[in-house]
């Protein structure tokens, strides 16, 4: 089997992909993030979430919408950026939108964490932290240690769904990986995702070992009821390997979910203006951009 060739992540236009069609020839109904059949919006028209629990799910209608969580297989994946990419393109068209980080750690007071990042990559996103705790470490162990409060998932919910009514689009990125606890009864990003009856993206590594990774935070979510929007690779290398090429088309197939991008490494470290361009190559339609699978 050839694998597929890496990505590009120029400035030039793509091919517009040809529209899916049906068995009967007619096309395709286009699809919530959620995997549900819908329409797109009208002009004017364009759904704002109720809030948590109620209408807050993420779709994509013609332009994306609602809630949407932003988990990962593991620390240091590129949730952080990726976040920050969907949020420029969204920002870009025009929508109001808001990203929400439920605990911090490994930062101190005053420090720079992973919010101001996101707003500096994406100028004029609304941010809203709940928590920080200084020690690097699950939110769970760092809130014990620094004998402060743990976030709990309703509390995650009740912000997102305060938030999802004053804007178009709202991002709630977690700490580490799916599983990573919140507080000492094991609550997790995954249960505030419940709460909120949002679609959870996973972003992971492009090299070898992901297909385990992935594929393992995939079915944890679908073992708990949880809809997986795709899979996107956070930091695709500047010279891909073998492993990372035929990840491009293996993520997919051991995932049953679909991949929604693939950003280079380093894109982080980008001026705002760069990084938007960057952002529409590296994400697909369904987050926005223009970036497309490969083909074999």
């Amino acid at each position: 089997m050839r694998c597929s060739p890496p990505p590009r992540f120029d400035d030039q236009p793509r091919p517009r992909p040809r529209r899916a069609r049906a068995p009967d020839g007619s096309p395709r109904r286009p699809r919530r993030l959620d995997g549900r059949p819908g329409h797109p919006v009208p002009a004017g028209r364009r759904r704002v979430p109720g809030g948590a629990g109620a209408a807050g799910t993420a779709v994509l209608t013609g332009v994306l919408t609602g809630v949407l969580v932003v988990t990962g297989t593991g620390t240091g994946v590129g949730k952080t950026v990726a976040t920050a990419a969907i949020a420029a393109l969204a920002l870009a068209r025009g929508a109001r939108v808001a990203v929400l980080k439920p605990a911090q750690t490994g930062v101190g007071p005053g420090e720079p964490g992973d919010l101001d990042d996101i707003a500096r990559l994406a100028p004029g996103v609304s941010t809203r932290e709940l928590a920080r705790y200084p020690d690097p470490l699950a939110p769970a162990t760092a809130a014990r240690r620094a004998g402060r409060p743990a976030v709990t998932p309703a509390q995650v919910a009740a912000v997102a769904g305060e938030l999802a009514a004053r804007h178009e689009l709202v991002l709630v990125e977690g700490a580490g990986g799916l599983l990573v606890r919140f507080d000492d009864a094991g609550a997790t990003i995954a249960d505030a995702a419940a709460l909120l009856d949002a679609p959870v993206l996973v972003v992971a590594h492009a090299g070898l070992g992901t297909l385990n990774h992935t594929a393992l935070t995939v079915e944890a979510l679908h073992a708990r009821g949880r809809r997986c929007a795709g899979v996107l690779i956070g930091a695709w290398p500047g010279e891909p390997d073998l492993a990372a090429r035929c990840n491009l088309v293996d993520l997919p197939a051991v995932t049953a979910a679909p991949l929604l991008g693939a950003l280079p490494a380093g894109a982080g470290a980008l001026e705002p203006a760069r990084f938007a361009v960057v952002a529409r190559h590296s994400l697909g339609p369904v987050l926005g951009g223009e970036w497309q699978t490969p083909r074999l």
